[in-house]
């Protein structure tokens, strides 16, 4: 684990020569809009103080060199030789193959990277590191490549090289964020407003079921495939619609029938649910009325669970001890699924007395230890301005 910029600088000079640059990638919270970023959805992310460090520097030939300090693993390839690899290597190659064939003008280069996101607890971490290096061989071959672009450069370099077909919002999060603040994003455009959240009368807390089932891409994709095969059918019945964001839940449900799939069928219609509570959500932020913002958590915790069936037993229990504790005013898995956190609203000054009940409950129901985690809200990747 790196936890601080001056750990993975000395780390690059025990593997490499030059002197390098240093960079910051954050990853990112979503406090509600889940699974809709790949469906033209409005989501709600956040960058947050917790990420991967960078140590990059030109190494004046034509090979990338690069070392894992999570995975104590390393890497050495021609860039003429890129291809696709396993593990955390594809999350590097996948970014100088986009920008390649972009036809970036990039050199050889050293990386060292590493950090403190907790494995599985669907932090984004992949995200950090593909926006951590892209934003650094932009500065470093001054390509000029803005932040936006960069954002889309590393969805398309998650879709081609680790395989996921993931949404716009990780990317864009890590690379946008603004302390203190959430983003309301809409998906379809890319237009986004910054919406500032009660950091002194709230928390944000990720209580880490310790339960990960590895998606691989593989769960992940089904729920995007049926979403796009639901998405198609109510276009025939709406033909006025384009996206999911063109309809509503009722006219989902009024045509129940009419789907081939129940599966399908609850797929679309938690994503049009979901849209609607997003755009709720951003009205009640503005407002200030935290409390009314938490219910909507719960109701898209129910949804993830019942709907889009991405939740397990371990995060739904986890959900239902934080309803029996009115400290805690939201709460819900968040994520791909399949395990992982749960992302809670909790008055700050009840934090830890409420999180320590909530692991001993969880614990003596499944013998296993959550783990707790206070976020920050950060601004997006940047460069750390000293000499090292």
């Amino acid at each position: 684990m790196v936890t601080s910029a001056g750990e993975i600088a000395a780390l690059f000079k025990t593997k490499f020569t030059a002197q390098p640059c240093l960079f910051f990638s954050p990853g990112r919270i979503n406090l509600i809009g889940e699974h809709v970023d790949y469906n033209d959805g409005f989501v709600m992310p956040g960058a947050i103080d917790k990420g991967i460090f960078f140590a990059v520097a030109a190494n004046n030939t034509n090979n990338i060199r690069a070392y894992s300090a999570d995975m104590d693993e390393y890497l050495e390839i021609a860039l003429a030789d890129i291809h696709i690899m396993t593990g955390w290597k594809n999350y590097i190659l996948g970014v100088v193959d986009q920008l390649l064939k972009r036809n970036y003008s990039i050199g050889g280069f050293d990386v060292a990277f590493g950090g403190f996101l907790p494995v599985g607890a669907g932090l984004s971490s992949s995200a950090a590191v593909e926006c951590g290096l892209a934003f650094a061989l932009n500065d470093i071959f001054i390509l000029g490549i803005n932040r936006i672009d960069i954002a889309l450069i590393c969805q398309k370099a998650e879709h081609t090289y680790p395989g996921v077909q993931c949404g716009i919002m990780d990317q864009f999060a890590s690379v946008m964020g603004k302390k203190n603040h959430v983003l309301l994003l809409d998906c379809n455009t890319l237009e986004y407003e910054t919406l500032p959240f009660d950091t002194d009368d709230y928390g944000i807390v990720l209580i880490n079921s310790n339960v990960h089932h590895e998606l691989d891409g593989g769960e992940y994709n089904t729920r995007r495939q049926e979403s796009e095969k639901g998405l198609q059918l109510l276009k025939q019945n709406y033909p006025a619609a384009r996206t999911f964001r063109d309809i509503t839940p009722q006219q989902v449900t009024d045509i129940k029938a009419d789907f081939d799939s129940e599966d399908v069928y609850k797929r679309s219609l938690f994503v049009t649910e979901e849209i609607a509570r997003t755009k709720k959500g951003a009205q009640l932020l503005k407002e200030d009325n935290i409390e009314a913002f938490g219910k909507l958590m719960f109701a898209t915790h129910e949804g993830l669970s019942k709907l889009y069936a991405v939740s397990v037993e371990e995060l739904d229990y986890l959900v239902e001890l934080a309803k029996a504790h009115p400290e805690i005013v939201g709460s819900r898995m968040m994520g791909g699924g399949f395990g992982g956190c749960t992302i809670n609203i909790i008055k700050k000054e009840s934090i830890p007395a409420v999180t320590v009940n909530i692991a001993l409950g969880y614990k003596e129901k499944y013998g296993i230890d959550a783990a707790i985690y206070e976020m920050n809200l950060s601004d997006g990747t940047y460069k750390i301005e000293f000499m090292v």
